[in-house]
């Protein structure tokens, strides 16, 4: 089944209803929404010579052209290549000549004048004379292209930061199961809500864009095209039941900024957290301030949205007498997948850290063109994370650190996250990262990037007494480099390897 028949039996259960809003203007009902999506394909096999399982490239901001663009490249059976329209452009290209896209839309038409396209690859503006011709070429098939279970729909680019970005193909059951998860394990749809595209479309708030196009949800792209916290508490005012996807950097800034305006919540019915840590200090902090309106969820790229979740009973629950270390957990495994901790093969009990593997119907096909990266990354039908963590006797699972940021100090593993968590709580402590530096007597040192309150008191020697008397000496950083802003890519991640480039570069 094709991704773009859940729009298609929408439109004509209800071609009324709202469908798609930029800021609080209404852009389409369902039944304009699917006629756009048809005319769109039509345009792109007409214009461009596009057939199934071509591959669409789409480098731009969040507005409701992606959406539409979205479904008209399922509905003639294409493949979907979103990038994180912060790359550079030569970034861009790369992924481009990778996907082997024969055409990209972007907002400027720009990326070809900035970087070397791929031969054969054209490149198209939003709102160019070209873009508005693909309407002229008629409505399109009535019905979506045939595709099979396991054909690829969405090409996912990671991020990259180890080395070149790995292209993940995700397929049309992918996509759906990850789809009917959601309304299992995460939050229960329904048309009167609106979902709110403040974080990246070409991740994971593009992702939750099935479920409500599937129980005729309305579709809100901020007007500024991005995240602003003032703007989303007045389209969540206006909508109610507004639900959005935000990394937790995001959530931390809207309550900052509810701190400030005395903001409360109000119209907002969800907002899903994940794609990095979310600290004790800071969920504390948001539930005070907004109440039971979160939910936690862990996935990759590879099964996205997937691994586990915390519904909002749990995020929010202060009775278990194991409530905290659940808070601090990314909770249960979703209906979809199985989890194992294991270390070299070998499942660890109950408690203990070992790397994270999950099986089920939302992992990957694979890495596009790319099957020694595959083979590496799926082991035994087991896909292996690289991530760190333990499973309570509960199947609560708590995410330690990437494999990759694990630090050996004097022989002994020192887990990031743990002492982030306990900088965090410092009062004066407004964000921090914590990695390992290269160090001749330990093999590795404890460094702490912080970023201070504009009036918190955060000096080094503020830190050092503070980490004194809440953790282990041998955890405790060696250097405390205070910074005005932590490095972070488009989905708030903070980039931990711009950190250890700065520590190399002085």
């Amino acid at each position: 089944m094709n991704l773009a028949d859940w729009l298609n039996a929408t439109a004509r259960a209800k071609p009324d209803a709202p469908a798609i809003f930029e800021g609080t203007r209404l852009y389409a009902t369902y039944a304009q929404f699917a006629a756009r999506a048809k005319e769109l394909a039509a345009g792109l096999q007409a214009a461009h010579g596009l057939k199934a399982g071509d591959r669409v490239a789409i480098f731009m901001k969040n507005d409701p052209t992606y959406i539409e663009l979205f479904y008209a490249i399922w509905w003639f059976g294409g493949v979907v290549v979103p990038i994180n329209n912060k790359l550079h452009p030569r970034e861009a290209a790369w992924i481009v000549e990778n996907s082997g896209a024969a055409l990209l839309v972007s907002d400027d038409g720009k990326v070809g004048t900035n970087a070397e396209l791929p031969q054969g690859c054209v490149e198209i503006a939003t709102g160019s004379p070209q873009w508005r011709a693909l309407s002229s070429h008629g409505k399109g098939g009535d019905t979506p292209a045939q595709v099979a279970s396991d054909d690829v729909a969405w090409l996912f680019y990671t991020s990259g930061t180890t080395g070149r970005p790995k292209g993940v193909m995700l397929t049309h059951w992918n996509m759906r199961v990850a789809t009917l998860a959601y309304a299992l394990d995460v939050d229960q749809p329904g048309e009167e809500q609106a979902t709110l595209y403040a974080a990246p479309f070409s991740h994971g708030a593009g992702i939750y864009n099935f479920v409500f196009v599937r129980v005729g949800g309305r579709h809100v792209f901020p007007a500024s095209r991005g995240f602003d916290p003032n703007e989303i508490e007045a389209l969540s005012r206006h909508f109610g039941a507004t639900v959005m996807f935000a990394a937790p950097t995001m959530v931390k800034r809207m309550i900052e900024a509810a701190k400030r305006s005395g903001y409360r919540g109000e119209g907002i019915r969800t907002i899903i957290y994940g794609g990095g840590p979310m600290y004790a200090a800071d969920i504390d902090e948001a539930l005070a301030l907004f109440g039971p309106r979160f939910v936690q969820i862990y996935g990759q790229g590879e099964t996205p949205m997937t691994i586990t979740s915390l519904r909002r009973e749990l995020v929010a629950d202060a009775a278990h007498p194991a409530w905290r270390e659940r808070r601090a957990s990314v909770g249960q495994a979703m209906a979809c997948v199985e989890l194992r901790i294991a270390t070299d093969g070998d499942e660890k009990p109950a408690g203990e850290p070992g790397e994270i593997l999950v099986r089920g119907a939302t992992v990957m096909k694979g890495y596009w063109r790319n099957e020694k990266a595959t083979a590496e990354a799926i082991r035994d039908g087991w896909l292996h994370t690289g991530d760190i963590g333990r499973v309570d006797e509960d199947g609560f699972l708590t995410l330690t650190d990437r494999a990759k940021d694990l630090i050996i100090s004097g022989g002994t593993n020192i887990y990031p996250r743990e002492v982030e968590e306990v900088l965090a709580r410092h009062p004066g402590v407004l964000e921090v990262s914590v990695i390992g530096a290269p160090s001749a007597e330990w093999g590795e040192d404890v460094v702490a990037f912080v970023v201070g309150r504009p009036d918190g008191d955060c000096d080094a020697a503020a830190l050092e007494a503070w980490c004194r008397a809440e953790m282990a000496s041998f955890k405790k950083p060696k250097r405390y480099i205070l910074c005005a802003e932590l490095p972070k890519n488009s989905y708030g991640k903070v980039l931990k390897t711009e950190l250890r480039r700065k520590l190399v570069d002085g």
